[in-house]
């Protein structure tokens, strides 16, 4: 009976990943604006971020739309597909879930944040944006 319900849900999120990445292409919201000068300093900063996500996975998807109408430019790092960064984020967050927010502090700390709504707002004070409800 394992097998019937770990495959069952695998043919569900083989249907539904499609329809989720093609949901999250068409509803991205527009990036917010900024001057030239504001986005160079907005893109430093997100140097020393990273987000660890699954590409289907609802809640990365959240985090992803959030990255994109702020206009910030982390790097993604792929947990589910990518050994290495599964890894990583095993090894240094402690636990292999996703989002994960990868925060490299000035003086050499490593900050790893879990759970969608915490990274949104974390996002939201780090870089000046009204959070957006829903």
């Amino acid at each position: 009976m394992r097998i019937v319900l770990r495959y069952f849900f695998r043919g569900v999120r083989l249907v539904l990943s499609p329809v989720m990445l093609i949901a999250e292409k068409l509803s991205t919201p527009q990036s917010v604006e900024r001057s030239e000068q504001e986005q160079a300093e907005v893109d430093e900063a997100c140097r020393q971020l990273a987000l660890y996500q699954f590409r289907s996975c609802p809640f990365c998807i959240k985090v992803r739309k959030e990255m994109a109408r702020l206009g910030l430019k982390i790097e993604i790092r792929d947990a589910q597909l990518d050994p290495d960064r599964r890894r990583e984020l095993e090894e240094g967050g402690g636990k292999v879930k996703v989002p994960c927010l990868l925060i490299e502090h000035d003086d050499g700390r490593q900050e790893w944040l879990y759970e969608s709504n915490a990274i949104n707002a974390w996002l939201h004070r780090r870089f000046g944006a009204e959070p957006q409800t829903g």
